[in-house]
Order: C-alpha cells, then sequence, then structure tokens
C-alpha cells in the first residue's frame, strides 16, 4: 500500500517514515525543506520537494501516484510566533490540509490521518483532559489545527474520507541509539532547549515558578516520539479495517512531569548542572496539562512502552550531544 508522509523530512515525520517502511508501506514524503532536513529522509522512501501552498503542485502530486492514506504532518508549530504572524498559520496549517482533501477526494483516497495538537484545548478546566473537554484555543496555531479538525467531517459526508485525529501533547525524546531525533531550526520545545544550553554552557530561563503545582512549575504530559509514532500505525490500521467516521484521540501518557522534574532528569542523564535563569510566567501557559488516554488504549490498543522521563531524557541527551560533538570538531 501507498502512502503520503507530509512533512516528512521533519521530526515526527521523518519518524514515522522510518515506521512505515518497517511495517511494508510504500512510503511517499513530500516536505519543502524550510524546516525539514533532507538527511533526515529513509533513503527507501520516495521523496519530493513541494510546498503544498502551491496548487499546481498538489494536483500533480495525486495525478501522478495513486495514495491509499494520507499522514499530515506538514504545519507550522510554534505558539509564540503563532502570536506574532497569525496570517502565517492560518495560511499554512488550514490551507495545506485543504489543498490534500481536495487532491484526495479527486482521486479517491479513503484514509487521511492529521497531527493536532492539545492547544485545540486551551487552558483546562479539568485534569487529565479527555477528547470531549470544551475547545478553547489560546492561539492561532492551535485555532488553526482546531479549525481542520472541524472541516474533517464535511470531507467525511461529502466525499467519503475517514480520518483520524491524534491530539499531541509533548512529543519528545530522539532514537534509541541516538540516530535520529529533534532538529527544528528554532527550536522552542523545553527538553532540546535545556539539553542545548547545557551544552553550550549557557543559562536556561524558566519561565514561571508559582504555579500551582507541587514545586511551582509547570507539569506537561511527554510522549516519546517512539510511542506517539505507533499510535499512528494503529490509527491507520484503524482506517484499513474500514471504520468509517471521523475519531479523535488524545496520545500522552496520563503522566505529568513539571519543569523541575524535567531540569533534574537532565542533570541526572548528563551529568552537568544546569543553570537556571527564573522568569516571570509567559501569559496563557496552564499550570498543568495532561492526557485522559482512556479512549486511544481502549479503541486502538495503544500503549505508552518508551515515555517514562528517564528513557526521553537520555534519549534525546544522546541525540543532541551527537550532534554538538559533529558541529564542534576540531577544524584540519
Amino acid at each position: 500500500m501507498k502512502v503520503l508522509v507530509t512533512g516528512g523530512a521533519g521530526y515526527i515525520g521523518s519518524f514515522m517514515t522510518n515506521r512505515l517502511l518497517e511495517e511494508g508501506y510504500d512510503v511517499v514524503v513530500v516536505d519543502s525543506l524550510e524546516e525539514g532536513h533532507r538527511e533526515a529522509v529513509h533513503p527507501k522512501a520516495e521523496f519530493i520537494k513541494g510546498n503544498l501552498l502551491n496548487e499546481e503542485f498538489v494536483s500533480t502530486l495525486f495525478s501522478e501516484h495513486h495514495f491509499d492514506s494520507v499522514l499530515h504532518f506538514a504545519a507550522y508549530i510554534s505558539m509564540k510566533e503563532s502570536m506574532e504572524k497569525p496570517g502565517k498559520y492560518f495560511r499554512n496549517n488550514i490551507q495545506a490540509a485543504v489543498s490534500l482533501l481536495d487532491g484526495m477526494s479527486r482521486t479517491g483516497c479513503p484514509a487521511f490521518i492529521f497531527s493536532s495538537t492539545a492547544g485545540v484545548y486551551g487552558n483546562p478546566t479539568k485534569i487529565p483532559i479527555s477528547e470531549d473537554h470544551g475547545k478553547n484555543p489560546t492561539n492561532p496555531y492551535g485555532e488553526s489545527k482546531y479549525i481542520v479538525e472541524r472541516i474533517l467531517p464535511w470531507y467525511m459526508r461529502i466525499h467519503s474520507i475517514d480520518s483520524v485525529v491524534l491530539r499531541y501533547f509533548n512529543a519528545a525524546g530522539a532514537a534509541l541509539d541516538g540516530s535520529l531525533g529533534e532538529a527544528h531550526r528554532h527550536e522552542t520545545h523545553i527538553i532540546p532547549n535545556i539539553i542545548n544550553a547545557v551544552l553550550e554552557g549557557k543559562e536556561f530561563p524558566l519561565y514561571g515558578s508559582d504555579y500551582e503545582t507541587t514545586d511551582g512549575t509547570c507539569i506537561r504530559d511527554y510522549i516519546h516520539i517512539i510511542d506517539l509514532v505507533e499510535a499512528h500505525v494503529l490509527a491507520l490500521k484503524k482506517l484499513q479495517a474500514s471504520e468509517h467516521g471521523v475519531s479523535y484521540y488524545n496520545v500522552g501518557t496520563g503522566k505529568g512531569f513539571s519543569n523541575s522534574e524535567v531540569i533534574d532528569m537532565v542533570e541526572s542523564v548528563s551529568g552537568k548542572e544546569v543553570a537556571v535563569a527564573k522568569k516571570d510566567r509567559r501569559p496563557g501557559d496552564a499550570d498543568q496539562l495532561v492526557a485522559d488516554v482512556t479512549k486511544v488504549k481502549s479503541e486502538l490498543d495503544f500503549s505508552a512502552k518508551c515515555s517514562d522521563l528517564h528513557t526521553i531524557i537520555s534519549t534525546a541527551w544522546k541525540w543532541h550531544k551527537r550532534k554538538w560533538d559533529e558541529d564542534h570538531q576540531p577544524q584540519p
């Protein structure tokens, strides 16, 4: 079966491509390389460089390939940047998805897996957060994802495209051997930023230490990248079993770790002290964001196997340390 992975040169997309190839799928990767890295794409996948906002490119893509499923990861992901450049996020994150769905409808591709976010919930009124929690995004990034979520039932109703929406909490970690990991050009995620601060001998800015949590710092639910892509494999198998409709699942662990616990684990794994610079809270940051994973466990038979904090941090450290050493080798 042939699957299209958009954003397949990025963090999650590259892991997803590798996993699909292991499962025996014929994988086509599309990425503009604006944020992705060509070297992250497995050589057994067919790579096509292109922008999903280019309608002619998308039309040609679907006319030249017959896809059985589409897994869509090509989106801008910075909540902070979305508050500065909302148009960039609405244009890319919504229009790219619509272009894909239109291409699918023209060629009879029946299955779509959408990379969404816990950001659709906004500041939660109940912890853990279940899929039926109210949706109140606090930034254009979360809003753009929620708009696509609401578009999908129409494409199911009108064009018979079945979808699974996976709402990520905090994707983290790297390959167990450190061979592949997170490499955003503009990093906003806490774990790589702590690790990079250690490697660069800089202070790590900790935003807020007076939250309503046990140690005063934010609590977040972290899901290892290996577990995250496994949830997509299970979702794809659900769609291939001809289960019709649009389904929504949280992908997390149901357990949260505080920012202080993350810092402590980086120190434990690296053997180095994290120089912390305490800063004021950032507007909109919730005290806790922890997933209710009852539904994904019961309906997809999903269970997180690599998402303990030590595995997440140790694999991330291995990846970033290797990259740091490569980048700082003495010149001959």
